[in-house]
């Protein structure tokens, strides 16, 4: 069994926490957080103990290190890994700069360790197999790929000042299942939005709803929809359109039941959020994760794919205020 350490007992942590205590292949040694009774609460509830990040990293029985901390110590803790010999995964994103994520990168290179990125949408078994299906051929060459991405209600606005912005923090999801889907890096991003949800978050200097189109250098283009309010429920829908045809994956229903009365079809509604519409994915990730630690498997999403999302969402916001298209060339 792989010996995970965890940093960050948080609402994320736990979830992976729980992921590792349930995988046969992985076991959870131990746990740290800044605030002592989170880690200590998680640590009771999973069997690992506490220790500090440094003890953790000095440990032979911790083989690789989960990074679900606060964003801003991403980066740090990711080189501090990598020299101490541990394969890293680390929640998206690296760090909200850029250049900092490429100097992080460079550790990580230097000390020929394994870095991955906490992408999950990339193992949702649907849109794993959509890209699955592309990848074959099924729907020719890729044309138009749609994605729409809504949460059921924004965060506080204590939340939405330090989040780096909608595409930064939201939006940086579809742009890495962007990349994903189309098979060829974007070159160019324009991108508008507006705040119609909360005033307060026009006020933070962010927008609520938005919209994002990417073009490829053979012409690809990809649009994404992103709001912070969906009055039904977690929205997650991707499309793309091919030279032969299109491939849909759709929204994830509490059950599949549906009643049929003189007054129509009616179905249950759909998955309230991204703990319950993902939790296969994350599970699938953890042992994408174990094939890098085990088999040497190539990480994937990547650094290099944390990276090129933040490029995105750098050109996003930039676009937002300018109102004109971004090139990434």
């Amino acid at each position: 069994m792989v010996g995970f350490g965890l940093i960050g007992a948080g609402r994320i942590g736990q979830l992976h926490a729980d992921n590792i205590v349930a995988n046969s292949r992985a076991h959870l040694v131990t746990v740290s957080d800044a605030f002592a009774e989170a880690a200590e609460s998680l640590a009771a509830k999973t069997g690992a103990v506490v220790s500090s990040v440094e003890d953790m990293l000095a440990r032979d029985d911790v083989q690789a290190v989960f990074v679900a901390s606060s964003t801003d110590t991403h980066a740090d803790f990711i080189e501090a890994g990598a020299r101490a010999g541990k394969a890293v995964f680390c929640e998206k994103p690296v760090d909200m700069d850029a250049d900092r994520i490429r100097s992080c990168l460079e550790v990580v290179e230097g000390c020929k360790q394994s870095l991955m990125i906490g992408f999950n949408r990339r193992f949702d078994p649907s849109f794993a197999s959509l890209q699955r299906r592309l990848s074959e051929g099924e729907i020719g060459d890729v044309e138009i790929v749609t994605i729409q991405s809504r949460d059921p209600s924004p965060p506080p606005v204590s939340y939405i000042e330090r989040s780096g912005g909608l595409f930064r923090d939201m939006m940086i999801h579809d742009l890495d299942m962007a990349r994903f889907l189309l098979g060829e890096e974007p070159v160019s991003v324009y991108a508008t939005g507006s705040a119609l949800v909360d005033p307060a978050i026009g006020d933070a200097g962010d927008v609520d709803t938005a919209l994002a189109v990417l073009k490829t250098a053979s012409g690809k283009v990809c649009q994404i929809s992103n709001s912070r309010r969906a009055t039904y429920g977690y929205d997650q829908r991707i499309e793309v359109h091919g030279s032969k045809g299109m491939l849909r994956a759709g929204n994830v229903h509490e059950t599949t039941v549906e009643v049929a009365t003189s007054a129509g079809f009616k179905a249950d509604p759909v998955q309230h959020f991204f703990l319950e519409r993902y939790m296969a994915a994350y599970r699938d990730e953890l042992n994408a994760f174990i094939d890098v630690v085990e088999q040497g498997a190539k990480p994937s999403p990547s650094g290099y794919d944390g990276l090129m999302a933040q490029a995105l969402a750098d050109a996003a916001t930039e676009s937002l205020k300018t109102g004109a298209p971004v090139s990434l060339v």
